[in-house]
């Protein structure tokens, strides 16, 4: 018997401990309404590749002919002939935050500065023959990266993402 009455007793401890107090109760009240954020307003168009051509991107870079060139929704690559050649590529992103690309080259070493290209902030992170120039138009922003590997620079490749990125905010549509 006193088994059986300790047994209960552990059950209606148990199962009072998982009811609810008053202040559970005021806290299930005030769930937390959805935020709303507001409109999306799309930047300008930018065109396939930034509206930049793959002879403008060779004659910028100094470099080539690409043996491959890759075109999606996105952007585009450049690639040189060889493994570990130079490219450069073209990002193009819409409603996203160009912060977390600033945020993600000074993570892994490139530290960034502030640019402006025609009136639109941007920035520039550069480390040796590697320059990332991002800039940003309301809630988008493009991205041009420039690379030269193991090759030997025709040009700074910060000159590059400049020329093209200016280019590129020239033809926006």
């Amino acid at each position: 018997m006193k088994r059986v009455a300790l047994v209960i007793t552990a059950v209606a401890a148990l199962l009072a401990g998982c009811g609810s107090s008053d202040t559970d109760a005021a806290d299930t009240s005030t769930e937390a309404t959805p935020t709303t954020t507001g409109a999306y307003e799309p930047g300008p168009f930018f065109g396939e590749c930034g509206s930049i051509t793959d002879a403008e991107v060779q004659t910028a870079f100094g470099a080539g002919p690409f043996g491959q060139i890759t075109r999606n929704s996105v952007g585009c690559q450049w690639e040189t002939v060889g493994f570990g050649g130079p490219g450069v590529s073209f990002s193009w992103y819409r409603g996203s935050p160009i912060g977390r690309e600033r945020a993600g080259s000074e993570l892994i070493g490139r530290p960034a500065k502030d640019i402006e290209i025609d009136g639109n902030p941007g920035f520039e992170a550069e480390q040796g023959a590697l320059c990332e120039i991002g800039v940003q138009f309301g809630d988008d922003f493009f991205h041009w990266s420039i690379t030269y590997s193991d090759s030997p620079a025709a040009r700074p490749p910060c000159d590059v993402g400049n020329e093209l990125a200016t280019l590129t905010v020239e033809r926006k549509q």
